[in-house]
């Protein structure tokens, strides 16, 4: 594939809040998440026409994240996979992609802003 025909989408700190991780309190008290996408597509016609049917529906590719947000998994790297995974069979016109998923504030007995783990 030419790289001249090819674009880059990415999605910064989409913020979710929900119950990952391996203790028992984070999985009753909960955590806030970042998810932050970046995606290679051919360049579609919306290039082009300006039209939001010629393209990656952003809110398309939120809706999936949002979704496999709200499954709970002890580990990041699950999460991680698991969005990946989904995004590539949901649309096939997606030729590159890299996803990272950070933790605020985890327990891990110190001032840890985040820990991401990224596929």
């Amino acid at each position: 594939m030419d790289k001249e025909s090819l674009i880059t989408i990415r999605l910064h700190d989409m913020e979710f809040f929900a119950h990952h991780g391996v203790f028992e309190q984070e999985k009753i008290e909960g955590n806030t998440f970042l998810v932050n996408l970046e995606l290679t597509t051919k360049a579609p016609k919306g290039c082009t026409t300006d039209c939001i049917e010629d393209t990656l529906n952003y809110q398309y590719i939120y809706d999936v994240v949002k979704e496999e947000m709200q499954i709970h998994s002890d580990l990041l790297e699950h999460i991680s996979t698991r969005i990946k995974q989904r995004l590539l069979a949901q649309f096939p016109e997606i030729c590159g992609l890299k996803v990272r998923v950070s933790k605020k504030n985890p327990p891990l007995g110190g001032n840890v802003p985040w820990v991401s783990v990224e596929v």
